[in-house]
């Protein structure tokens, strides 16, 4: 079968568990970053990296009367969207790296909502449709 992909275990093509496994990678590597400027930087850098860890998903209340069901609401969807695109903290924390800002909190809740990004993508959670359903 030129072409196709090979599937493992139940359908899942080699290239999304190699996906999945890279964003595994990524979960591990945050986690180590945000425990070495919490050891450097204490109890603040542990708070901030904890609020945005859990924040993007706040999103999930925006329209939740109209969600249920493994859906979102679908005002909510550009705001889950965007709350969940690496490229935003990413951007933020080179911007972080490189300005004269000294925040570590910041840089420590920059990388725990890179965390949750990427351990979401890591169990198959990914960006929604327009009508709040999960995409792929």
């Amino acid at each position: 079968m030129v072409g196709q992909s090979a599937t493992v275990g139940r359908g899942i093509s080699g290239w999304r568990v190699a996906a999945r496994a890279g964003w595994g990678a990524l979960t591990v590597f945050y986690g180590a970053f945000v425990g070495v400027e919490v050891w450097n930087h204490g109890v603040l850098a542990l708070i901030a990296a904890f609020v945005f860890f859990i924040a993007p998903d706040f999103t999930m209340f925006i329209d939740a009367r109209r969600g249920g069901g493994g859906r979102l609401g679908p005002r909510a969807v550009p705001f889950y969207n965007a709350a969940h695109r690496a490229v935003i903290p990413l951007a933020l924390a080179v911007v972080y790296s490189v300005s004269a800002i000294e925040a570590p909190a910041l840089f420590a809740g920059l990388l725990g909502w890179l965390g949750h990004i990427a351990m979401d993508r890591t169990f198959g959670y990914g960006l929604r449709a327009a009508d709040g359903s999960r995409r792929g």
